[in-house]
């Protein structure tokens, strides 16, 4: 049995070391696609926005270029370059330490002197924006770089490229890889020392749009008439659109970007807000690093073999805990290293490996399970009630296959002058046969409803037994319930029969049983050969349960019980004990009882007073006691002619 569990379990592991790396790879290629990539996006936004860092104190201010400016100035867009002029003027003399303008000068103005008065007031703590394009056609690929006109640079501005990465779907998340990006060169300008990231890195965002302390160009224009004396002393500034008319994902917007924010604001963030975004993340080193394939894999790898060791002994409904409790472990170890460590490891990929080689687990085990009940089913479902079938089909444990010691209530049921009927019906076999069904049917019932598991049928004989193979601590109550059903099943069977003789004019055919019920220890188990089997019962016990239903009809009552059958059904029964005997292939002597229903202790207790005359020779068969006792115990009535027969000799 050892050896065979060994064997089981090896088999197991062999198999779940296959299905985890089937599954590992599986999911290494499937996370290696674009398209999931994008979903990997999608667990940062997610991610990112919870705890997130606040923001810093002395980070950018926002100088908007929004609606109330182009109520206030009274001009539609583009201004002229002479009012961006006054506003670097008003900006400096607020104590602002670099500006940055996210506007592109590269073509000059109409009007020349707007140009000229622009870079009168530029200086090297100012910042212009540049694009870079990169243009595909089906002919080439054409890089074109634009930078603000060679009059403004002559001044000491600086030109910064205000040029982002999106996503494949359209969101902003990753820091530009310009090494003179707008809010790398306004970081040095300002005297910072932005980092240096790698490629892909996420910026981690701060909220939705206007999280920044933001003021409206026309206010900027005018600071001391409009704002607090402090607002722009010894901050960065950053100009550029921020419209408020366009701000929604379906209504677009001009300068306007999804963040990792949009997934729950559904709004859009001006550029301006993009770049005081991207300056915090350089100059506080809050950006996250994205991890390459190698670790990607290696966490789809670990993922897979920690489902397997959860599922390696099996699978059952404490899988699904294990699961939940596994896919919060890996959300929060993806969470943890990204605030932590500013590493992001997505969660998804191992999450899916995990689900794919647990689940994978369970519908194997699940098929390995209906193949054996419905194995079990085909096995037990000729001797066992469906009831009984369909629970040693759920807990296979509880069957001990090859033979077990176990304590069972065992019950022989036989049809009297058995001989006789047939010899009766001999011209009729086919008669013989229904009604011989129609007797084990109900007798069969009445064993199968109280728990018993049938043996065997021989000829007109049934052989049943009660705690196995499941267990049923009532095992000898359960054999009385099932014997009295029978004598009322065949109470009825014998009224039909009547009625059927009568409606036919022929005599009617009364059928008789006896039934022999024991306890003891017997050996269980599947008897027979390696093709031919059947789940039985060997013992002593069971050898002296056969003999009581034999010595039944010597005393004149359809049930006999052996002694500690009675001693266990007599808190719910009453007995009465019958006689001592030695059957037939036993030397020790055994007490027999039956049931006396209905009897008062009154009459039992003159019944063990009888009992006790008996034994020590005392009675005589011409004693009217006998009829005394018949009077008070009609159920043993015969029993008492007989006793008083076997006294007259």
């Amino acid at each position: 049995m050892k050896a065979s569990r060994q064997l089981r379990l090896s088999s197991r592991r062999a198999k779940l070391a296959v299905l985890a790396a089937l599954v590992a790879t599986l999911v290494s290629l499937v996370s290696l696609t674009g398209s999931w990539s994008l979903i990997d996006l999608r667990a940062y936004d997610y991610l990112s926005i919870l705890g997130r860092p606040p923001l810093p104190e002395d980070g950018p201010v926002i100088v908007a270029i929004d609606e109330p400016s182009m109520a206030e100035i009274g001009s539609q867009w583009p201004w002229p370059r002479a009012l961006h002029a006054r506003l670097i003027q008003a900006l400096r003399a607020a104590g602002a330490k670099a500006i940055a303008l996210d506007v592109i000068f590269a073509e000059p103005a109409a009007a020349p002197e707007n140009d000229q008065a622009l870079a009168e007031v530029l200086g090297s703590d100012v910042v212009l924006a540049g694009d870079e394009t990169l243009i595909r056609t089906p002919q080439a690929e054409q890089f074109v770089r634009t930078e603000p006109l060679p009059v403004f640079l002559e001044r000491g501005a600086k030109v910064g490229i205000a040029s982002v990465d999106l996503s494949g779907d359209g969101t902003l998340r990753q820091i530009p890889s310009y090494h003179d990006g707008l809010a790398v060169t306004l970081a040095t300008v300002a005297g910072a020392e932005p980092a240096h990231p790698p490629r892909q890195a996420l910026m981690q965002t701060f909220g939705p749009a206007r999280t920044y302390p933001t003021v409206s160009y026309y206010q900027a224009l005018d600071p001391e008439s409009f704002l607090p004396e402090e607002t722009f002393r010894g901050r960065v500034v950053i100009v550029g659109l921020s419209l408020q008319n366009a701000p929604t994902i379906s209504g677009g917007g001009i300068d306007a970007f999804a963040t990792s924010d949009t997934v729950f604001s559904r709004g859009l963030v001006a550029g301006a807000e993009i770049h005081a975004t991207i300056y915090d993340n350089l100059v506080h080193r809050l950006f996250v690093k994205r991890t390459g394939a190698a670790v990607a894999i290696a966490a789809i790898v670990l993922a897979s073999l920690a489902a397997a060791l959860a599922v390696l002994g099996s699978t059952s409904w404490r899988t699904l805990g294990y699961g939940a409790l596994a896919l919060i472990l890996i959300f929060l170890a993806s969470y943890g290293l990204m605030r932590l460590g500013h590493v992001f490891v997505s969660p998804l990929a191992p999450a899916l490996a995990f689900l794919g080689v647990a689940v994978g687990q369970a519908g194997l085990d699940y098929a390995e399970e209906r193949r054996r009940r419905r194995a079990i089913t085909r096995a037990f479902s000729q001797y066992l009630s469906p009831a009984l079938v369909e629970r040693l089909a759920r807990d296979p444990s509880q069957l001990k296959l090859g033979g077990e010691r176990r304590t069972l209530t065992v019950l022989f049921c036989d049809v009297r002058g058995f001989t006789t009927i047939s010899e009766d019906m001999k011209d009729d076999p086919e008669g013989l046969t229904t009604l011989i069904n129609r007797l084990l049917t109900p007798l069969s019932e009445a064993v199968l409803n109280r728990r018993g598991t049938i043996d065997k049928y021989i000829g007109d004989c049934l052989m049943a037994f009660w705690n196995a193979p499941l267990d049923d601590p009532d095992h000898a109550v359960h054999a009385v319930q099932a014997a009295r059903d029978m004598l009322t099943a065949l109470g009825d069977l014998n009224a039909e029969l009547e009625a059927e003789a009568k409606a036919a004019g022929r005599p009617p055919k009364t059928l008789r049983i006896g039934i022999g019920i024991n306890t003891g220890e017997c050996v269980v188990g599947n008897m027979g050969s390696a093709r031919r089997f059947d789940y039985s019962a060997l013992g002593d016990a069971v050898n002296l349960a056969s003999r009581l239903e034999g010595a039944s009809k010597d005393y004149g009552v359809p049930l006999l019980l052996g002694e500690r059958t009675a001693t266990l059904a007599a808190r719910k029964f009453a007995v009465a004990e019958l006689d001592r005997i030695t059957v037939k292939g036993r030397s020790a002597v055994s007490p027999v009882f039956t049931l006396a229903d209905g009897a008062s202790e009154p009459a039992l207790e003159r019944h063990r007073a009888y009992l006790a005359r008996k034994y020590s020779g005392e009675i005589a068969a011409d004693d009217g006691l006998f009829d005394d006792l018949k009077a008070a115990l009609p159920p043993l009535a015969r029993y008492y002619e007989r006793e008083r027969e076997r006294l007259s000799g």
